[in-house]
């Protein structure tokens, strides 16, 4: 692999820790700013919006920049963002600072996926996104924990020092390595995003991706006081257990890849099922520390062992209702895929400031997720129907 691949795959590892790595940091910021657990869950979601309709907008609007110098703008906005979240005085300009980053990292990876394939052999371009994206697994399994743990020695401030650091790396890496002449992709228009959504099947499957992704994060984004008010697991331990999620994450990533690659509404039946009753069952189990463990790491597996599963049906059912948008149609999935972190975020939030709270957030994230599960066996229905013949076309006996 070319050496300015890996310049990528370190952007795509700092973007990665600096989105998730709230979730481990939620007490202390809530505490050092002097607001509510529900509030501090906002900078999650603020963050997912970003990305979500940040990203569709900005790759359109820069289509026609030149791709070297478009990815160093963005590193340097990464890098701004993260700094000044480090130097907020307030809540409003952590908020701020947040959505800075967002914007970044939705056209970060929308057009360094496209430039990593152009950076090998035609043969190995899959292989070349998946080292990029490895960045972003790669951030879940050490840089979140690791950054938690920053927070928690040093403080939370301390932890987007380390990020924005992180991302002047990665932006000395891009300017050092990657090729000036790269060519520039036709970037995806406004009118044919629009396109894709006047399709009601693809709609379904992102309303899929939302509640089977998004469902998880209710409980997700607010693990930490969790741990800590419900387990009894201290501050410190938090980033342990963290670390164990992480590695569930990626061995349930590539596990669902296999799961899905024959049958992928099959397979999202099945895990969907899981899922929920795994989110149910920690409902019961978080009290006690062994059990915990074991259900989050079940927990950790089956939440992202769908998104091989979510992705690749949406691209068979783009061939088929919106041959023309087939890209347009993977990247709004992913678009669902942070509305649904910024929905279960917001949710959670709601449930925390409830009379349910901390420890409801389980049972109704398995809400969302049976949710998924039913829009699931809907679309399922539905292919059958649409690949049944109709009477018309059936032969008549002679």
């Amino acid at each position: 692999m070319p050496l300015a691949l890996f310049a990528l795959t370190i952007a795509a590892y700092a973007i990665g820790t600096t989105e998730f790595v709230v979730v481990g940091l939620l007490p202390t910021v809530a505490d050092d700013i002097g607001i509510t657990l529900p509030l501090a869950g906002l900078i999650v979601s603020v963050y997912a919006l970003g990305v979500t309709f940040g990203a569709p907008v900005l790759t359109a609007l820069t289509g026609r920049a030149a791709r070297k110098p478009l990815l160093l703008g963005l590193m340097a906005l990464f890098i701004a963002g993260n700094s000044l979240a480090a130097l907020s005085a307030s809540y409003e300009m952590l908020l701020v600072a947040r959505v800075l980053s967002a914007f970044a990292h939705g056209v970060f990876f929308s057009v360094g996926a496209t430039i990593a394939a152009e950076l090998v052999p035609e043969n190995r371009r899959a292989s070349a996104i998946a080292m990029m994206f490895m960045g972003l697994t790669v951030a879940i399994v050490t840089g979140v924990p690791l950054g938690t743990l920053i927070g928690q020695t040093f403080g939370w401030r301390a932890t987007f020092w380390a990020v924005a650091g992180l991302g002047v790396v990665a932006f000395a890496g891009i300017a050092a390595l990657l090729p000036a002449n790269l060519h520039r992709q036709q970037a995806a228009r406004l009118i044919d995003q629009v396109r894709v959504l006047s399709s009601g099947r693809l709609l379904l499957v992102f309303a899929m991706t939302a509640l089977g992704y998004g469902g998880t994060f209710v409980t997700f984004t607010y693990l930490a006081p969790v741990l800590q008010e419900i387990t009894g697991i201290s501050e410190s331990g938090v980033s342990l257990v963290l670390v164990l999620y992480g590695l569930a994450i990626a061995i349930g990533n590539i596990a669902g890849g296999k799961i899905a690659d024959r049958n992928p509404v099959k397979a999202l039946t099945f895990l969907f099922a899981l899922q929920a009753a795994v989110l149910v069952l920690f409902t019961f189990t978080a009290p006690s520390p062994i059990l915990a463990l074991a259900t989050l790491a079940a927990l950790g597996f089956l939440s992202f062992a769908n998104v091989p599963g979510l992705q690749l049906y949406v691209v068979q059912l783009a061939k088929r209702h919106r041959p023309a948008a087939v890209d347009v149609a993977s990247a709004l999935n992913i678009a669902a895929f942070n509305l649904g972190i910024a929905a279960g975020a917001w949710i959670g939030g709601l449930v925390v400031a409830s009379p349910l709270g901390l420890g409801a957030t389980p049972w109704v994230g398995g809400i969302l997720v049976a949710g998924a599960l039913g829009l699931t066996i809907v679309s399922g229905l539905l292919d059958r129907r649409e690949d049944m013949p109709s009477e018309e076309a059936l032969p008549r006996p002679a």
